[in-house]
């Protein structure tokens, strides 16, 4: 019988950089569920499989409905693999874990189109198949479809583990996308997406260097911030949107960029550029939405980059810029661990959104269901 306090979290973010995955021990506390990282690790994409899928995700077409089709099966197959290695390393039988929770890729959101709609690929049926566990899938598009941006997902997590009824906090993701959760010591939580942080500057240092990302933000530290550029930058529109609002890679991509670019500047010079945009644009939504806002915890991969850290805390003088390792959570797998607890949540049957974040009408248990079959072979 799964073990009722196992859960086991995935995703895949706006960079396509892996897929991450944390097996998560719950227990309940005195006043909020506390959890323990039992295991995490990140498991590559296949590159032929990751590059199709960060086309996609910043305005790509599909050759077909065929290949979308397959390409849910190839993600969700990727995702179940991950799902069985963790907790092989971890010592632990699958049939042990009571769910997963699988955000699946992003390959497309428009919560402001005609017909509003995020599209995230990866079939729970195909996870729960391969895996044998109970599978919780598709978390977003319920709070999409109560008027919501479906995004971001993470800060009632962040509430549950990470608010302080001391100070006023932020939680600050730097996945591809940067993202906010405001929490006030007292008043309603809320979160936004801020705008490009890893995406565009993996993007531009693997053009020019060959390398995935910039370690440490060496190649950014060794170049000059050119004003005129982050200027035009800083000029997009939707900076000046108030929240909620969410974006993605189909929006800020390296197309975005080179519609911004004059002369010949040195790749280094717009590198720098790009880092001082993502630490720009963060330090101003958080003096724009919560100006007295006294620690920000930073998780995700943009805080081993020490040069985007180091312009965090220098836009933000008087604020206590820190990992969220320091409050017990691992900067690598909050995200992940946060799925693993939307589904605890979900089969729970309590709301996993907060409208305060997302603009929904209301709180809504998010993600469908889908059940391993019972004396399911694990393929």
């Amino acid at each position: 019988m799964p073990h009722p306090d196992l859960y086991l979290g995935l995703i895949s973010g706006t960079s396509a950089d892996g897929i991450d995955a944390a097996l998560v021990r719950f227990s309940d506390g005195a006043s909020e569920p506390q959890l323990q990282l039992v295991h995490g690790r990140t498991y590559a994409w296949d590159a032929a499989l990751r590059a199709r899928l960060i086309e996609l995700g910043q305005g790509g077409d599909a050759a077909s409905l065929d290949e979308l089709g397959e390409l849910d099966v190839q993600v969700a197959r990727s995702f179940a693999d991950a799902a069985l290695r963790l907790v092989g390393e971890a010592g632990i039988e699958a049939a042990g874990v009571r769910a997963i929770g699988s955000h699946g890729q992003t390959i497309r959101h428009r919560p402001e189109a005609r017909f509003p709609f995020t599209w995230q690929i990866g079939d729970g049926n195909v996870i729960a198949e391969r895996s044998g566990i109970d599978t919780v899938a598709d978390f977003r598009r319920r709070d999409v479809a109560a008027g919501g941006h479906g995004a971001p997902l993470m800060p009632a997590f962040h509430a549950a583990m990470l608010h302080s009824p001391g100070e006023d906090r932020a939680v600050l993701n730097l996945g591809g996308i940067g993202n906010l959760t405001l929490l006030p010591c007292a008043g309603d939580v809320r979160g936004f997406d801020t705008g490009p942080a890893n995406a565009l500057l993996d993007a531009w240092c693997e053009r020019h260097t060959g390398r995935a990302f910039d370690a440490g933000g060496a190649f950014a530290a060794s170049g000059k911030v050119d004003e005129q550029l982050l200027a035009r930058l800083l000029d997009e529109p939707w900076f000046a949107l108030p929240p909620p609002k969410s974006t993605g890679r189909e929006q800020f991509h390296l197309r975005w960029l080179e519609s911004r670019l004059q002369g010949n500047l040195a790749p280094v010079d717009v590198q720098a550029t790009l880092l001082e945009l993502s630490a720009a644009t963060v330090a101003d939504a958080l003096r724009a939405t919560q100006p007295e806002t006294k620690r920000v915890m930073v998780c995700g991969g943009g805080v081993h980059n020490r040069a985007l850290m180091s312009r965090l805390a220098a836009w933000l003088p008087g604020v206590v810029v820190e990992s969220t390792a320091a409050h017990g959570l691992d900067p690598d797998y909050v995200e992940a661990m946060g799925f693993a607890w939307l589904a605890r949540e979900t089969l729970a049957g309590r709301p996993g959104n907060l409208p305060s974040v997302s603009g929904a009408k209301g709180l809504r248990v998010l993600g469908a269901v889908y059940p391993a079959a019972a004396g399911a072979t694990i393929s």
